[in-house]
């Protein structure tokens, strides 16, 4: 562990802020599948994160099925989606509807990234509960196995076994719930603290009696390109780089482009 023996994958997170309408995420996805790119990843928020917190700002699934349409290729998800904001087997069905929309006659694109929540004006503004850390991871726990059962009970089923992201790196709750239910794990851990973080997901894995041999560490396209390198050498395979409204950079998605190339 990890899984190192695949070839390094790019992500892009399109940040559903500040387009001037959805025409501009639209063209993105699409000239982004042209560049190259492996996955496209939104988020699962309400209002910008950054930049006029009143802003332009566009919602996740509903975009996400849009681009499952639109594209070819790619691979698709949120990084992350709120597990608060819908009901556990509703997303398990949103899911699976995607990754049919995202087939063309072969297997879903679709990635199921999530995460317990945090940005506590989606809650309030759109009538959540917003708890605790702790109640939310919990409620996240609580989530995923019925995710996971609601998928193997769909007609139909998803065409593939939908891989599972989950984004987080705290050591109590959210890497127990990494070794047992991720198949990718997204974090922004530096290369300094990436393997103590992994030895602690082996031992939920021991305790709890799952192989995490094939678990996939994903990260973020870094400014500094000694940072981004220690990364690879620590074992992450899957690096995101965020562009957002109103003018995306694609230059900085070439140059990322170029050195996964040179990985490859």
């Amino acid at each position: 562990m990890p899984q190192t023996d695949i070839p390094v994958r790019l992500g892009v997170q399109v940040q559903p802020q500040h387009h001037s309408g959805y025409f501009g995420i639209r063209d993105a996805a699409r000239r982004l599948e042209e560049m190259g790119v492996d996955i496209l990843f939104n988020w699962d928020h309400f209002f910008p994160l950054s930049g006029d917190p009143d802003g332009t700002h566009f919602e996740s699934w509903t975009n996400l099925a849009a681009w499952a349409e639109q594209t070819e290729r790619v691979e698709l998800g949120a990084l992350v989606n709120c597990n608060s904001y819908r009901n556990p087997d509703l997303q398990a069905d949103m899911a699976r509807t995607i990754d049919h929309i995202s087939a063309k006659g072969g297997e879903g694109r679709f990635i199921f990234g999530t995460g317990s929540g945090w940005f506590e004006r989606d809650y309030d503004e759109y009538g959540y509960e917003f708890g605790t850390a702790g109640s939310r991871l919990d409620d996240l726990a609580e989530a995923l196995p019925r995710i996971e059962a609601r998928w193997a009970k769909l007609n139909p089923r998803p065409t593939r076994d939908i891989p599972v992201l989950i984004g987080g790196a705290g050591e109590k709750k959210t890497l127990r719930l990494v070794a047992r239910h991720a198949d990718i794990w997204h974090s922004f851990v530096g290369s300094d603290d990436l393997q103590r973080k992994l030895d602690i997901i082996a031992r939920w894995a021991d305790t709890d009696g799952v192989d995490v041999s094939e678990l996939v560490l994903s990260n973020q396209i870094r400014q500094d390109d000694d940072h981004t390198e220690a990364l690879y050498d620590a074992g992450v395979r899957l690096f995101t780089i965020p562009i957002g409204g109103p003018e995306p950079d694609f230059a900085a998605v070439e140059r990322a482009l170029v050195w996964r190339d040179s990985k490859n």
